[in-house]
Parts: structure tokens; C-alpha cells; sequence
């Protein structure tokens, strides 16, 4: 009998040798372990788990051959709306592979693997999608990630990356779906009641945590069994506002971090009747607007931080000094990946715990990069506090990178810092998710770095959702948004981030 011809991922290369001999041992742990399914999990455009169950046997086909998908996910604004005419030559994008609404091939990363301790008999793993000829997909942002990281690989530097990010936690008030709560491709259905799981406004209340801390601790619990570095959780300004630091990490694995994280947390809250949401501005009474703080760092191949400055009187090294320049210089259009809803920019307003302009500070929290550490520090990072909890993981660290790395091959100086930095003579933040698409559109670093097929699809897509708010705008003869979030906001994005 001949020898086993190689399967897809083999033939192809997709694998580390490490990937490889990892999913060596868990074909031989799930010979001891056997499940019931398996949930197949990518991330789409949004930053959203999709995922399939697949039983047993066909997930460990999938760590030969990979599993076919749909390609649908990709085409899909955040209700769901068709974005690309699919069945046209082209798939409405001009190119030849998106005809007619193709199969994509994922490829499951065994250093994802997780059981999920609230679902007996459940894997998870997180996959990458691949054309059949075994290309990368060009709108994975999961690849994005890795090429970016590949470029600094390249200079013998490493990003690592420390997650805080802000949600709200909630009682759920209805037990029953009515038609109400149905929608359809591009017109999301009425989200569930929800009432508080405590009154708010009262700062690292302990008496008001505990009313969230059964909660709280089944979600430390499932985090501690599937790996997740969980470091700390906050009772926040909000009824209900919580926040969850992580310890910081590769970025790759950070980013796979906060996929599952967000995941995770929303079908473990649900499951004990609680619901948790990560849109920024909820439209709910009281609810303050929530973010996602990334911390980020580079290190060398030993390991150490090379954000630490040489001298005391500098509080980054020189290279840190250009990286964060990078940052400074393309906030505009980096703010429509780590700001990517219409609801997020009710968030970046002056004299608030977010940034309205591209200032950077010591130890300040107004300002839209925090610079933490200094002289000796091996902590030293910059701190952007310009996300949202909805951002795309992967693509909000892309831009960070992107934008640093263009800094540090420009030279480009971060200026004096600002300690009054809502008076600050800097170019303020986009106001809206319009204004920054239209600032990515004009950038070309962007454009050479995640490529121009990335580039335009990702406008499209957005620019789908945006067109959609504003003609609900339309229809009710308003002219802007106004200060409150709309029932159009909260139907989009409350149920979906």
C-alpha cells in the first residue's frame, strides 16, 4: 500500500513545524478527550466569532484538509446587509476568486485549541481562511495581523500588547423572543430588555461589585480554565460597567485573546440570564461610554522592551520616540479600525477618560497615547486610548504597528508632550466614522501597507453601514445625530458587539 498523500495544509505549508507537532498532540489528547463538537471559529471583518460545529471526526479531517465555509460572512456589514453583488463576475469587487460567492478554506490553528468548561463536550479552536489554491484570504484580518508582524520580525522586533477593555454587564429583563425582536439583511430586530445589575456611579464600589460577583466569578473561572492571563476586574462608572485587564502577550495571541474573550463572556453571562454587551455608547439611562485601552510595547529578540529610554530625561528610547510619532501622525485613519461603529465616536469628546485630538503625555489620562514606564521600567509602553470595545482586534493592532513602523522609518518626531491636552494645538480625531473612512481613503501608507484590495473592500463595507444610518436619519428629517444614541445605534450594535 502506497504512502498517504499529503493533505491540504501539508501541500500547501500553511503549518509551523510548531502547529504541526501541536496538532499531533491533540489528535492524541481528543483519542482520550472525545467530544461532541467542535465549534470552528474565524473571525470575520468585524471582528465577531462566526463559527461552525462540526463532530469529531470531521474536525480531524479539518487538521489535515482544512473544512469548507462560505465566504458570506466576509460580504456582510454589522446587520448583516449585503455589501457585494456576489453573483456577478467579479463577486462585486472586480475580482475573478469572489465569483459567485465561493468556498473559502479554513485551516484550524491548534495553538488556539480551548474546551469550553460552560458547554460539556465543546471544543473551540480559531481557524485562517484560505482560497482552494491555498492563498491567503485577502480579507482575513488575522493575516493582516501576521504580515504586519512579519515586518517587524524582520527588524528583529517583537510587539507585545496588554489588553483593558470596558463593558457592560446587565440582567435580562425578557425570557422570549417576539417577532420585534426579528430583523432581516440590513435591519436588525428590537434587542432584549435589559434592566441594571447595579446602580452605577459609585467608583470601585465593593458593596455594588458584589452584587455582579457570581457573574464576574464564573467568567474568571471559564478564563482561568481556557488560558485566558486575566489579571484584574473593575466595577466602572456605569450601571453595571465593568472592566477586564488581561497581562500583556504576543500580539497575535493577544488578539486571539479578546476574539474569545468577548465570545466567551456574552454566551456565559447569557446562560446565567445576564447579558453583556461591548457596544461603546449603549442607549440605555446613565450608561457611560465604554473603551478599550491597548497597551502596547516592542522587544527585541531576548525579550527585552526597546521602548525603554536610554537616558533619565527621556521617558521612551529614541525608536519608541519615532513609533509613537507613527501613531500620532496617522490617528485620522487609524481611528476607522480602532474606532470602526458610528456609535464609538460619542465617545472621543473633550474633557473626558477619552482623547478628542492626536496628543501623546506621561502618565495622563486625557490625552489620546499614554506613554507608561520610563528610565529602567521593563513595563515602558504606550498606551492608545482611542479604541473602542468593538474594534476589530487584529485590525486595531495592524494600524498601531502600521502607523509606528512608517514613524520609525520616517523619523517622525511625536513633538513636546501635552499635559493640557484637550487644549492642545494637535489635529483633532474624526468626529464621526464618515469623516474617518474618508480619512483612510486618503491615506496611501495605509493603502501600501494592508494593500489596496483590502483598502477599498474594507470602505465599502463600512460605508455600507454608515449609508444606512444616515438614510435612517433621513427618513425622520433629522440632520444629525444629536447627543443621545439613536434607536438605530442600539438595535445595530447592542446585541451584535
Amino acid at each position: 500500500m502506497g504512502e498517504k498523500s499529503p493533505g491540504f495544509i501539508e501541500r500547501h505549508g500553511l503549518w509551523t513545524h510548531a502547529q504541526s507537532e501541536q496538532a499531533s498532540e491533540l489528535r492524541h489528547r481528543l483519542e482520550r478527550e472525545p467530544l461532541q463538537f467542535v465549534r470552528i471559529a474565524w473571525a470575520d471583518p468585524h471582528g465577531a466569532s462566526r463559527a461552525k460545529a462540526v463532530a469529531l471526526p470531521a474536525f480531524l479531517a479539518a487538521l489535515s484538509e482544512g473544512y469548507n465555509i462560505n465566504v458570506a460572512t466576509t460580504t456582510l456589514d454589522s446587520a448583516n446587509a449585503r455589501t457585494f453583488s456576489s453573483f456577478t463576475r467579479g463577486g462585486g469587487m472586480g475580482l475573478d476568486e469572489m465569483t459567485g460567492s465561493p468556498n473559502l478554506v479554513i485551516i484550524p490553528d491548534p495553538s488556539t485549541f480551548r474546551l469550553l468548561p460552560w458547554a460539556p463536550g465543546i471544543g473551540w479552536v480559531l481557524c485562517d481562511e484560505y482560497f482552494k489554491t491555498g492563498v491567503p484570504f485577502h480579507f482575513s484580518p488575522r493575516h493582516l495581523l501576521r504580515r504586519q508582524l512579519q515586518r517587524l520580525k524582520d527588524r528583529g522586533l517583537g510587539c507585545v500588547l496588554g489588553l483593558e477593555i470596558e463593558w457592560y454587564l446587565l440582567r435580562v429583563a425578557e425570557t422570549t423572543l417576539s417577532d420585534e425582536h426579528v430583523g432581516a439583511p440590513g435591519l436588525r430586530g428590537r434587542p432584549v430588555a435589559t434592566f441594571p445589575a447595579e446602580p452605577g456611579y459609585s467608583y470601585h464600589s465593593e458593596s455594588n461589585m458584589d452584587l455582579m460577583q457570581p457573574v464576574l466569578t464564573a467568567l474568571a473561572q471559564a478564563f482561568e480554565k481556557t488560558g485566558l492571563p486575566l489579571r484584574s476586574v473593575e466595577n466602572e462608572w456605569g450601571p453595571g460597567q465593568v472592566e477586564c485587564t488581561f497581562a500583556p502577550t504576543e500580539a497575535l495571541k493577544a488578539a486571539d485573546n479578546l476574539v474569545f474573550f468577548r465570545t466567551a463572556t456574552k454566551q456565559i453571562c447569557r446562560r446565567m440570564g445576564y447579558f453583556a454587551t461591548f457596544m461603546c455608547c449603549p442607549g440605555l439611562k446613565g450608561y457611560y461610554s465604554s473603551g478599550w485601552h491597548l497597551h502596547q510595547s516592542l522587544i527585541d529578540p531576548t525579550g527585552r522592551n526597546v521602548l525603554i529610554p536610554e537616558t533619565e530625561a527621556e521617558c521612551l528610547s529614541a525608536l519608541g520616540r519615532n513609533f509613537l510619532g507613527g501613531i500620532l501622525r496617522y490617528a485620522a485613519p487609524s481611528a476607522a479600525f480602532t474606532t470602526p461603529t458610528v456609535n464609538g465616536y460619542r465617545r472621543l469628546r473633550p474633557n473626558s477618560l477619552a482623547p478628542d485630538r492626536a496628543t501623546w503625555c506621561p502618565d495622563h489620562r486625557g490625552a489620546m497615547v499614554r506613554v507608561l514606564g520610563g528610565p529602567g521600567d521593563p513595563a515602558t509602553r504606550l498606551e492608545n486610548r482611542a479604541g473602542e470595545p468593538a474594534a476589530n482586534p487584529y485590525l486595531y493592532a495592524t494600524s498601531q504597528i502600521a502607523a509606528g513602523l512608517a514613524g520609525v522609518d520616517a523619523a517622525i518626531a511625536p513633538g513636546p508632550p501635552n499635559d493640557e491636552p484637550y487644549a492642545a494645538d494637535r489635529p483633532l480625531l474624526p468626529k464621526s466614522l464618515m469623516e474617518a473612512l474618508d480619512a483612510l481613503e486618503r491615506e496611501p501608507m495605509f493603502r501600501n501597507e494592508l494593500g489596496e484590495i483590502f483598502i477599498d473592500y474594507f470602505l465599502k463595507l463600512k460605508r455600507n453601514e454608515t449609508g444606512r444610518f444616515l438614510r435612517w436619519l433621513e427618513d425622520r428629517g433629522l440632520r444629525d445625530p444629536g447627543d443621545e444614541t439613536t434607536v438605530w445605534e442600539q438595535n445595530e450594535y447592542f446585541d451584535f458587539f
